[in-house]
């Protein structure tokens, strides 16, 4: 893939300790909103300490230097609570929630009748489903602070607001997240940044402008053919269902975020297509040396070689 996208590190993927739950539950909302961000940064910028973690301020601090801010909502009617949360969700606004007594961060991103789609860091795979009373129930606080005996309920919420003009949104519908949530999905889910990242070169933003939009399937339908045969024949130890892995992974991505490809570039957009899932095939597979390059990869032993194509590269 593009190597711009080794800036950025991977997409979906558990916390790796106990503290850094804030700067994910951002990252994820930012990932959301059609913007990667690495998330060594935005924990450097909050001050993210391994003994306290993150709180509202520090969180608050790395949205606005990202361009966002959060905007504090607090409800102490589990009704009002969900209205609010709905409703931000609708806008295409991703909200952070803090849950379990205030100790966890995670982030809410669509709201499909009583269910909510939640990205949790501490779990594996990141992306759930859950119904309004598990949410609920997740999420309230009770402030014994104030009263042992009768602590009033709170629910507090953090709508991710851009401050830029968010192009691209993520369509994390109940039947997309089932999906990732299949253990073949999970490389999917761990490199979504990356597949995001080309596909934001390759394709366009839905616009008005554009005369004749062509979607990712609607592409792959008139050219998938052309890509799998010429790539199965120049790489020669790949097949048609592996690079066809590839070709699906980055159709579902664009059209999580509806990204589309103008009709008058899709001579480009094929051949950098052509580019990234050979470069796919090469990095899985490795390469023989051609035209007197050096480096190339040895060939991998792990696997029984598959015949190779005429001009006999992997």
């Amino acid at each position: 893939m593009a190597s711009a996208a080794a800036l950025t590190g991977p997409g979906f993927y558990p916390q790796p300790n106990e503290w850094t739950c804030g700067p994910f539950a951002l990252k994820h909302a930012l990932l959301a909103l059609g913007r990667m961000v690495e998330v060594e940064a935005l924990a450097s910028t909050a001050r993210t300490h391994w003994w306290s973690g993150t709180d509202e301020i520090q969180l608050a601090r790395a949205a606005r230097a990202v361009e966002c801010d959060l905007v504090l909502d607090r409800r102490s009617d589990e009704e009002q609570a969900r209205k609010s949360l709905v409703k931000h969700l609708r806008e295409g606004t991703p909200v952070l929630l803090c849950v379990e007594q205030w100790s966890h961060w995670v982030t809410v991103v669509r709201a499909e009748g009583a269910r909510f789609v939640v990205v949790d860091s501490t779990d594996d795979p990141l992306l759930s489903v859950k119904t309004w009373p598990q949410l609920r129930n997740w999420w309230r606080y009770l402030d014994y602070d104030y009263s042992k005996e009768r602590p009033p309920v709170i629910y507090d919420l953090l709508a991710v607001t851009p401050r830029f003009k968010s192009s691209v949104k993520a369509d994390f519908s109940v039947e997309r997240v089932k999906f990732l949530r299949r253990p073949e999905n999970r490389r999917l889910g761990h490199h979504w940044n990356e597949y995001l990242e080309d596909l934001l070169v390759i394709c366009k933003p839905p616009s008005t402008r554009i005369v004749e939009p062509l979607s990712m399937g609607e592409f792959l339908r008139r050219h998938q053919e052309l890509l799998l045969t010429r790539v199965v024949y120049w790489h020669g130890d790949v097949n048609r269902d592996e690079v066809m892995r590839i070709l699906k992974d980055l159709r579902f991505v664009s059209e999580t975020y509806g990204l589309v490809i103008p009709a008058s570039m899709s001579r480009r957009a094929l051949a950098d297509l052509a580019i990234v899932v050979a470069l796919w095939a090469c990095a899985d597979r490795g390469v023989d040396g051609m035209f007197g390059a050096p480096g190339a990869d040895p060939r991998p032993t792990s696997k029984p070689l598959k015949p190779l194509g005429r001009r006999k590269k992997k």
